[in-house]
């Protein structure tokens, strides 16, 4: 029988994806809570390493993807290739067994990890090439979250400089995966002389990724598994950044 979304969370297993870069992950939440995070911690190729990773996840909770009840997916911002294998699986899993598919941004994952205060955040990681995949979040209170502007690939001090046009004389927090990449920027010194500091997000953001995409099936902003999409950003620079085989897009 395919597998139904049950609105009040009863019994509900959802997975999450997250195939951005290298340092992705599975997670599987029942009943609103995180049971398991399986982590990509290996140079394995993304198409040989997901499925079996979505097994071993759901074996631990003793659960199939037969039962699932919510497809929650990174849809973006990252690598060509690891985003493109993760909403590939995700369309085949909801046609095959009926699952109801949410898509995320991974910047707003990384953004609500810092949701203990309301003001604007600024999330990125490491784009290769000198560059970041970077977008700014501003978080007002139980109104939720609001991307400013658009999600952007740019030069670390480029995204600084931006941020700062944008937000005036408030204070940013700034939350990345790749802290080592602003440290000798410019525009970054002026931030830190203003008390703002980087922290540096954990990995496994998949688990935030099922989570985010329970609260928007609760609120039905669901995403036809037809019309699920990458975000790239900018396309062309995506194919250029993450063709070589060795970058994080494996």
């Amino acid at each position: 029988m395919a597998s139904e979304y049950i609105e009040d969370g009863g019994n509900l297993i959802t997975l999450g994806i997250d195939t951005c870069e290298a340092r992705g992950s599975v997670a599987v939440r029942r009943d609103g809570a995180l049971v398991s995070v399986q982590k990509h911690e290996s140079a394995e190729d993304y198409s040989s390493w997901l499925l079996p990773a979505v097994e071993r996840g759901l074996q631990n909770t003793g659960t199939t993807l037969r039962e699932v009840g919510l497809l929650a997916v990174a849809s973006g911002p990252g690598s060509f290739t690891g985003v493109r294998v993760g909403l590939t699986a995700v369309k085949a899993w909801a046609e095959l067994f009926g699952i109801k598919v949410v898509g995320v941004s991974r910047l707003e994952v990384m953004a609500r990890r810092l949701a203990d205060a309301p003001g604007y955040v600024a999330a990125s990681f490491d784009a290769q090439r000198g560059q970041v995949f970077g977008g700014l979040y501003w978080r007002e209170g139980k109104l939720g979250w609001n991307l400013i502007e658009e999600e952007m690939v740019i030069a670390p001090d480029e995204f600084v400089s931006w941020v700062a046009e944008r937000v005036g004389e408030a204070t940013v927090r700034w939350i990345t995966l790749d802290p080592e990449l602003f440290a000798e920027a410019p525009r970054w010194k002026e931030r830190a002389a203003k008390g703002e500091t980087v922290i540096r997000c954990g990995d496994g953001l998949a688990a935030g990724v099922a989570e985010l995409g329970e609260e928007r099936a609760r609120e039905g902003k669901f995403t036809d598994p037809l019309l699920l999409d990458a975000n790239y950003v900018r396309r062309s620079d995506a194919e250029i950044f993450w063709r070589d085989p060795a970058s994080h897009g494996k």
